[in-house]
């Protein structure tokens, strides 16, 4: 498994465009969630020039997982979309916290991962790693998160240190919580 991480423009020809196919594939076509898509991408008001992606590929280049990466000093989506999973508190706006969203590590070429199994696949715990560390060389040193409660189980198998923020709530039929995640040194 190869890992790049890179804002949209510093990204090898295509992957973005890759990693858009990938996101609908996986959230729109497996997951069902309600987005609004076009021609089979999935973008948000998110993707924008300053998101930094984390992209897993396979030795013949295909994506295997994804993450993306926001600063909280611009618009993001637990501050905007989600703040009901503060439980009240104010969403973050710092340089030093980040949020992790738009996580994924299904490999479509093998039979072994599935979209409801992902969390527990050696793909999702090495994108995460790489993840983390991404966001570290951008001075975070704590993420937030909008997950299904899946990820928590992830954060804790992997030796993370994670917390809910709020209490779960059902959105779509899946309960999904707020997570703040501290990055060691």
């Amino acid at each position: 498994m190869r890992v790049v991480s890179s804002a949209p423009e510093r990204l090898p020809d295509g992957l973005y465009s890759k990693i858009a196919h990938y996101g609908h594939k996986v959230f729109v076509e497996q997951l069902g969630w309600s987005l609004q898509t076009q021609n089979g991408v999935e973008l948000d008001q998110f993707d924008r020039s300053d998101t930094v992606y984390v992209v897993a590929q396979d030795d013949d280049g295909c994506i295997v997982g994804f993450a993306r990466l926001l600063p909280t000093t611009r618009p993001y989506l637990l501050g905007e979309v989600f703040p009901q999973l503060l439980n009240g508190l104010a969403p973050p706006c710092s340089p030093d916290v980040w949020e992790l969203s738009r996580f994924a590590a299904v490999d479509f070429n093998s039979r072994a991962t599935s979209v409801l199994r992902q969390f527990s696949s050696p793909i999702a715990i090495e994108l995460l790693q790489q993840s983390i560390a991404c966001a570290a060389t951008h001075g975070a040193k704590r993420l937030i998160t909008v997950s299904p409660i899946g990820v928590e189980r992830l954060l804790r198998r992997a030796g993370f240190h994670a917390r809910r923020l709020g209490p779960p709530i059902v959105i779509d039929g899946s309960p999904i919580v707020a997570c703040l995640i501290e990055i060691g040194d």
